[in-house]
């Protein structure tokens, strides 16, 4: 897949679920905050480590992802762990809908991003790496650095 522009507004990071999953597909959603959570988004207050996607009753929700309270929100401050609902289109949520069925696939989130004003989540459908496919995949990349380099020192 393309590399997309929302790199300048990447909030949060998922780097260890590339580690320990194969992510197959991914799917932008958005998501339903209350109150200050767009604020603590937006201040980089998101921890995506432990969390998941779970589709319940035709819906999607967003499990176990923390946004820390917002600072100056007080009295109005949002329950960190709290279950959120994602933003998606009928067919899309089918989708993940009989992907989640399949043995072994697990839905994750990949990345938190502001798109035009809204917070979005990029969702992959993942299937867990075994030991040895983590292991192959740092021989892979540590071989692939190592011809870079060989190049670099060759073309000086």
């Amino acid at each position: 897949m393309a590399k997309q522009k929302e790199d300048g507004n990447l909030i949060a990071q998922n780097r260890k679920a590339r580690h320990d999953y194969a992510v197959i597909e991914t799917i932008e959603a958005g998501m339903v905050l209350k109150g200050t959570e767009i604020k603590a988004i937006r201040n980089r207050r998101v921890n995506l480590k432990d969390g998941y996607v779970r589709v319940r009753d035709g819906e999607a929700f967003l499990v176990n992802v923390h946004i820390s309270p917002y600072e100056q929100g007080n009295l109005f401050n949002h329950d960190p762990l709290r279950t959120r609902k994602l933003l998606m289109h009928k067919k899309q949520i089918e989708k993940l809908t009989v992907e989640s069925k399949n043995t072994g696939i697990t839905l994750i989130p990949l990345k938190i991003y502001i798109k035009n004003g809204f917070a979005k989540v990029l969702v992959g459908i993942a299937k867990g790496k075994k030991q040895y496919d983590k292991r192959q995949d740092l021989k892979q990349k540590d071989m692939n650095r190592e011809i870079n380099r060989t190049l670099k020192e060759r073309q000086r």
